[in-house]
């Protein structure tokens, strides 16, 4: 397969995951949109990484530090949504008002 068709495809991931994380309500859906973008950015890296440079691996392990910090992020995030959750019974993003005064 070609660089480009590698490329459309994790645009296409990117462009879904920005359309969910700006049109969606529910908070654990935004979560897994920016879980999908980051999926697609370690799709770019790993094209990349082989295309450009087969011989070394820095793409793979610049992926596997973007894994970690997506697995990080969703865990405080899901943490932080449950916590919401127990105290205003939903998890619609519009009733997060927390910080207003």
């Amino acid at each position: 397969m070609s660089l480009e068709a590698f490329l459309v495809v994790a645009a296409a991931l990117f462009c879904i995951g920005i359309y969910g994380l700006i049109t969606s309500r529910n908070a654990v859906r935004v979560l897994m949109s920016v879980e999908l973008m980051l999926n697609a950015v370690n799709l770019n890296l790993l094209a990349f990484s082989n295309f450009l440079d087969s011989g070394n691996i820095r793409g793979q392990v610049f992926a596997t530090f973007v894994i970690a910090i997506a697995a990080a992020e969703a865990a405080v995030g899901l943490a932080i949504v449950l916590s919401i959750y127990r105290s205003r019974d939903t998890v619609d993003m519009e009733q997060f008002n927390l910080l207003r005064w």
